[in-house]
């Protein structure tokens, strides 16, 4: 297999993975998969990143993260995409 197919197949992954992030959130969901307003509520997060609230974000999502993959493991649910 060629350098450029392993690294596409990893980056396909990442993808993939990063999708079911937003599934497994609920998103989807509760957004009637309207992708304007997926995309619309990460550009909000872009923004605070850039923002002077860009650590206190960082600590509440961290938190809410790691909390939701214990609670997901608790339970038996695999937490990788």
């Amino acid at each position: 297999m060629h350098a450029w197919q392993v690294e596409r197949r990893k980056r396909t992954r990442h993808l993939i993975e990063l999708g079911g992030l937003v599934v497994k959130a609920g998103i989807v969901d509760l957004t009637g998969d309207d992708r304007a307003i997926i995309f619309g509520a990460l550009l909000w997060m872009a923004d605070k990143l850039r923002s002077d609230e860009r650590e206190k974000a960082l600590a509440l999502w961290t938190a809410k993260g790691k909390e939701a993959f214990e609670d997901s493991r608790s339970v038996g649910i695999d937490t990788h995409a």
